[in-house]
């Protein structure tokens, strides 16, 4: 069976993912992992993560993924003990040598993370027999290499198919270090591609508009099916420093989808996927590798396509089934009136007027323009905890 696997940055994040219908999640503790600046999960944490997945049938991977330098070695055979205790599911690396203690020391399963760029089934069998059991691969192989490499090996394969993409040889760039001394490869990425340049020579600028070197995002609806009959283990959706609407709304479609396909072995419209990430998304997006060499199509060299899109305005916090009144925390503003629709952790849209809304004293509120703030509102229909509202677009 095909997994979908999502990003959680921290425990909230987690729950919504699982909830909407990612078979796994990949998360970074505090330790040994690529996201210094996403809220990592303490130990504590990585036991509530793992005992919350794990009632519901699902799996925690936990990223022990940099590339690390002497200093950052201390405490790591006592912290993958401690992950092995916490039930975690997988480590992901990409050290040959955390790799080789996990093995020595801890029954963790290991997955070799995308920075060791495999990229080719020789790679892949020695990992393989070196005691990995699934290998992400990187991100620079089209749909058919991927196929191919696949039907020469024994290991799970894993293939990103949403999320940022790096501009450098699978994520292994040394710009922002050199730029912000802040390490991309343990952690520290600044983003620097995405920042806007000049070419000059000479004291003379040589080329008048401002360019950056940054990919756009990738976006794999319509290789999914491919993908899957391909005999893929696991399509990996990028971004633990995401919204928890971005993270709702980009599992939510790619269930979907995938489920139709396994249902009914063809998708026959991809648009009204396409139209539903379109509600999260900020960035252009691309197939990136997917279909072979990138052009210059898949770039934003002359463009920064960052457009939050407002949409999400409410998470659901309770309801009460005999009133229809609704708790929700405000996201975003909106006003008594207004055309809205609630996305369920089932994946169902449903759409619905707001015609009622106080604060939490009972007091009728017209406008809900603080963030954070509980408010009151009546739902025509069922919802529960970690439903989001969001405007109709």
């Amino acid at each position: 069976m095909i997994e979908l696997l999502a990003p959680a940055g921290d425990l909230e994040k987690l729950k919504i993912a699982l909830l909407y219908g990612a078979d796994a999640v990949f998360i970074g503790g505090q330790n040994f992992s690529l996201r210094a600046r996403a809220s990592n999960f303490t130990l504590e944490d990585i036991l509530e993560a793992t005992t919350f997945a794990h009632e519901r049938g699902k799996k925690v991977y936990v990223t022990t993924n940099i590339i690390p330098h002497n200093e950052d070695m201390h405490d790591l055979i006592e912290y993958l003990k401690a992950l092995e205790e916490r039930s975690v599911d997988a480590i992901i690396s990409a050290s040959p040598y955390i790799i080789d203690m996990a093995l020595k020391h801890t029954k963790l399963e290991v997955h070799l993370s995308t920075q060791q760029s495999a990229s080719n089934a020789e790679t892949v069998n020695f990992w393989y027999e070196h005691g990995i059991k699934r290998i992400v691969l990187a991100r620079e192989l089209d749909k058919h290499q991927i196929k191919k490499l696949k039907s020469q090996t024994k290991a799970d394969i894993e293939v990103f198919i949403h999320g940022g993409m790096c501009m450098s040889y699978s994520g292994r760039c040394s710009l922002s270090n050199n730029m912000t001394d802040r390490d991309a490869n343990r952690g520290g990425c600044a983003h620097s591609c995405r920042w806007s340049y000049e070419l000059i020579q000479d004291d003379n600028e040589m080329k008048h508009d401002a360019f950056s070197m940054s990919s756009k995002d990738l976006e794999a609806l319509e290789q999914i099916p491919f993908l899957i009959d391909a005999q893929v283990s696991s399509l990996k959706i990028e971004g633990r420093m995401k919204s928890l609407h971005y993270i709702a709304t980009v599992v939510s479609t790619y269930r979907k989808l995938i489920d139709t396909y396994l249902k009914e072995g063809m998708i026959e419209d991809f648009k009204p996927y396409l139209t539903e990430l379109e509600k999260a998304e900020n960035r252009l997006a691309s197939h990136g590798y997917l279909e072979g060499l990138p052009g210059v199509e898949q770039q934003l060299y002359q463009m920064r396509s960052e457009k939050p899109t407002q949409l999400f305005i409410g998470l659901v916090k309770a309801y009460d089934p005999n009133t229809g009144l609704t708790t929700i925390e405000q996201r975003n503003y909106f006003e008594l009136g207004d055309e809205v629709e609630m996305m369920l952790p089932d994946g169902s849209i449903k759409p619905f007027k707001v015609d009622y809304m106080t604060n939490l004293d009972g007091d009728l509120t017209p406008i809900a323009r603080h963030p954070k703030e509980l408010l009151i509102i009546k739902v025509p229909f069922e919802v529960e905890p970690y439903a989001m509202m969001r405007k109709r677009s």
